[in-house]
C-alpha cells in the first residue's frame, strides 16, 4: 500500500491549472465556437455537458490538439499550448471505444506509454502494478482484451491513460457504451480514482445524471457558446437561463406576471410569493418553472389534470394537463413527482389536483427565458 501512496502523491504533482481564453474554432465558413473563455482549476473534476453538436468534443480536442486553434489561447498553468504537438502535450486521453490494443494483455496494453518514455523495467513493473491496483484490475493482468467485460476494458484504458503521470486526463463520453448498470458502476469508479489521484480532468458528456455525480463544476454548452459554469448543485438549483433549467433536470414552464415586491400571478390567477426574484417591476411578463419534484399538493396552488401515471419505485412521476394559456408552448411533457415516502395517498388517472410550487425553489425568468431573475444567480461560478 505505501508504493500505491507515492504513486499518487506522484500524479498530484504534475497536475495543471486550463486557461482557455476567447478561442475560435472553424470549418470552412462555419464557425463551430464563436469565442470561448474558460478557467479550469488544478485538480478539479471539470465537465462539458450539452447536447450533440455543441462543441464540447471540439473544445475537447482543441485541448488535446487534434484540432486546430483559429483564434485565441489555450495555456497549462499560464504557458500557451497552441503550437506544442499533441504527443509533446502530457495528457491522457479515454475515449468512448477503449481503443485499447486487442492483440495484448492487461499489462501490455497499460504498460506501452511507459515502454515509450524508455522506463526501466522495475519503474514500469512497479507503476503498472500500482495503477492495476488502483482501478481494481490486477486480477486480469494476464487476460487478454476479449476476455473483458466492457467496464473492466474501460478500467484498462483509464489505467494507460493515468499510469504515464499525465498533467491532464481527457475523457470523451467514456461510458457511453455500457449498458445502464455498469455506466454507474464506472462513474464511480472514474470519480474514485480521479479524487485518488487528484489530476485536473476535462470530461465530456450528454448524459446530465452522469455530469451531476462526477463533477466538482459543470459548463453547460450550446451551440459552441458556454451557458453557465458552476457546482452541480448550483446549476441544478439556479440555472442562469431557461435552456440550462430545462437541459439538466426536467421543468415545467409557465406563463406568470410580476405583481410587484416579490410576488408573482400565474395566468389563471394563481399567485405566489417567490422570495429569491429580484427586482421586477409590477405587471412585466415572466416564465415561471417549477421542476417536478418542486410541487406539493393542497388545497390551494394550480390545477391539473392527471393524465398519466408512471411508478419509479421511490416516485410515482404524473403526466399533467393544464390550462394552454398557462403554459410556454413547446414542452415535451408536463410532470409532478410524488415521493412514495410521504404520500398519503396515489392519484388517479383522470383525478384533478391542485399543485403548489414551493416558493424557495422556484426560479423566474424572461419571456425570451435567455436570462435568470431570481438574486444571486452567477452564469461563471468559479
Amino acid at each position: 500500500m505505501r508504493a500505491a501512496r507515492v504513486f499518487i502523491l506522484e500524479v498530484v504533482q504534475v497536475s495543471v491549472a486550463i486557461h482557455v481564453d476567447n478561442v475560435v474554432k472553424r470549418y470552412g465558413s462555419a464557425t463551430i465556437i464563436p469565442g470561448l473563455s474558460l478557467d479550469i482549476k488544478n485538480g478539479e473534476f471539470f465537465t462539458l455537458l450539452g447536447p450533440s453538436g455543441c462543441g464540447k468534443t471540439t473544445l475537447l480536442r482543441m485541448i488535446a490538439g487534434f484540432n486546430s486553434i483559429e483564434d485565441g489561447t489555450i495555456s497549462f498553468d499560464g504557458s500557451p499550448i497552441n503550437n506544442i504537438p499533441a504527443n509533446r502535450r502530457n495528457i491522457g486521453m479515454v475515449f468512448q471505444n477503449y481503443a485499447i490494443f486487442p492483440h495484448l494483455t492487461v499489462r501490455q496494453n497499460v504498460e506501452y506509454g511507459l515502454k515509450l518514455r524508455k522506463l526501466s523495467k522495475e519503474e514500469i513493473r512497479k507503476k503498472v502494478d500500482d495503477i492495476l491496483r488502483l482501478v481494481r484490475i490486477e486480477e486480469y493482468a494476464n487476460r487478454l482484451p476479449e476476455r473483458l467485460s466492457g467496464g473492466q476494458q474501460q478500467r484498462v484504458a483509464l489505467a494507460r491513460a493515468i499510469v504515464i503521470h499525465p498533467s491532464v486526463l481527457l475523457m470523451d463520453e467514456p461510458l457511453s457504451n455500457l449498458d445502464a448498470k455498469l455506466r454507474v458502476e464506472m462513474r464511480d469508479v472514474i470519480r474514485s480514482v480521479q479524487r485518488q489521484v487528484g489530476i485536473t480532468t476535462v470530461y465530456v458528456t450528454h448524459d446530465q445524471e452522469e455530469a451531476l455525480v462526477v463533477s466538482d463544476r459543470i459548463a453547460v454548452m450550446k451551440g459552441g457558446v458556454i451557458q453557465q459554469v458552476g457546482k452541480p448543485q448550483s446549476i441544478y438549483a439556479r440555472p442562469a437561463n431557461g435552456f440550462v433549467s430545462t437541459f439538466i433536470g426536467h421543468s415545467n414552464l409557465f406563463h406568470a406576471r410580476a405583481r410587484g415586491g416579490q410576488s408573482i400571478e400565474f395566468e389563471g390567477g394563481f399567485r405566489l410569493e417567490a422570495p429569491e426574484l429580484g427586482e421586477v417591476s409590477a405587471g412585466t411578463a415572466l416564465v415561471a418553472a417549477v421542476r417536478p419534484e418542486e410541487f406539493s399538493q393542497g388545497a390551494e396552488g394550480l390545477t391539473a389534470k392527471i393524465t398519466g401515471a408512471t411508478f419509479l419505485g421511490k416516485y410515482v412521476t404524473y403526466a399533467l394537463s393544464f390550462p394552454e394559456a398557462l403554459l410556454v408552448s413547446g414542452q415535451p411533457s408536463i410532470e409532478y413527482s410524488q415521493d412514495l415516502g410521504s404520500a398519503a395517498r396515489l392519484f388517479e388517472v383522470g383525478e384533478e389536483i391542485s399543485l403548489r410550487p414551493n416558493p424557495a425553489k422556484i426560479n423566474i425568468f424572461t419571456p425570451d427565458m435567455e436570462q435568470s431573475l431570481m438574486r444571486g444567480v452567477q452564469k461563471y461560478a468559479r
